[in-house]
């Protein structure tokens, strides 16, 4: 997760109301796609789980499920789910090295500085495996600003975050557009890609 205190505090604060809100039919959708792309039994990353209720999803589906986020209220929901092995860390943290065949960022990183999302992909490319897959969540725009809550954003736009992932050494092959409302009430529209490390 970011290291941006505000943002934390505030996760920690809505820990419990954010783990009420319902997952879009467009996640889950690409949760399920992005499962059925990994070998059976695969080994996953939730790279900014909030309470983990896609890591539930994975175990479910037969995923062995590592999920890191944060804020410790996230986890501390994250570490009641039998099976999951959750601890609290932020993005600066991944120093895993050809150990996961997927990693799942779920409107995670979009709280990380422009400035420092090249470095991230990085990590995440080195923590997958040699054609492992990587989901990313992210919300559309160009600026960087605090929602009405206070959390910190770093928006993209499509053509920006492809060429963030082919830098990286990501080829990305899915992609999905559309909007939602989130923990602060605004509609935003937002992007879903998975690519190959």
């Amino acid at each position: 997760m970011s290291a941006d205190k505000q943002t934390l505090e505030i996760y920690d604060a809505k820990a419990a109301e954010y783990a009420q809100l319902v997952v879009s039919k467009a996640e889950h959708k690409s949760l399920t796609a992005f499962v059925a792309d990994l070998p059976t039994g695969a080994h996953v990353l939730d790279l900014g789980c909030g309470p983990g209720h896609y890591a539930a999803e994975m175990l479910r589906l037969g995923c062995r499920v590592d999920a890191v986020d944060g804020s410790a209220a996230m986890i501390a929901l994250a570490q009641q789910i039998d099976g999951l092995t959750a601890w609290q860390a932020l993005f600066d943290d991944l120093e895993a090295v050809d150990t996961y065949d997927g990693v799942w960022a779920s409107f995670s990183l979009l709280h990380a500085p422009r400035e420092k999302l090249p470095q991230h992909l990085a990590q995440i490319k080195r923590a997958l495996k040699a054609g492992g897959v990587f989901h990313i969540g992210m919300k559309l725009g160009e600026a960087a600003a605090r929602d009405a809550l206070g959390r910190a954003y770093t928006f993209v736009s499509a053509p920006e975050l492809d060429g963030l992932l082919r830098d990286a050494g990501f080829v990305p092959y899915d992609t999905f557009r559309g909007e939602g409302a989130g923990l602060a009430g605004t509609v935003d529209k937002f992007i879903l890609v998975r690519a190959r490390a």
